[in-house]
């Protein structure tokens, strides 16, 4: 790792990157509407504004990571575990984190405002004193042929 750091130390002078850390949404207002939420309809707006907010640094990262997985065409025959494999599934898996918190949304809102509706009741027998029905018997002989 040392030697790959001094190889590229001409590299990163030529194209210098960014040092600071890409920048993140600040979390203080959407734990403050959390705290207020008293409803699913309120914790639903909170998760889809984060996820607004997260998608474009999300799908950047994922852009980015798809590209390195792509450089000099080491992802074409790769097996899978490879290197350039893992970088492109990590770049899927970086916007998979999008629909499954979207997907968890859904489902709760679907809970709370869409509920399965509850089984019909059993059918009751009308108190007799009857026996209950026989069930049917099968035809007896033979059976039709073609």
């Amino acid at each position: 790792m040392r030697w790959a750091k001094r190889d590229a130390e001409a590299f990163l002078t030529e194209h210098p990157l960014p040092s600071e850390p890409m920048p993140a949404p600040d979390p203080a207002p959407y734990l403050a509407a959390l705290a207020a939420a008293t409803t699913t309809a309120h914790a639903s707006a909170i998760t889809q504004h984060l996820l607004d907010a997260a998608q474009p640094a999300l799908h950047a990262v994922s852009d980015i990571l798809a590209a390195i997985a792509r450089w000099d065409d080491r992802h074409r025959n790769a097996e899978p575990g490879t290197p350039p494999k893992m970088l492109m599934e990590a770049a899927s898996r970086s916007l998979s984190v999008l629909g499954l918190a979207d997907a968890a949304d859904l489902a709760l809102l679907r809970a709370e405002y869409d509920p399965a509706p509850p089984p019909p009741p059993a059918k009751k027998r009308a108190a007799s004193n009857l026996p209950p029905t026989p069930p049917s018997t099968p035809p007896a002989g033979p059976a039709p042929g073609r």
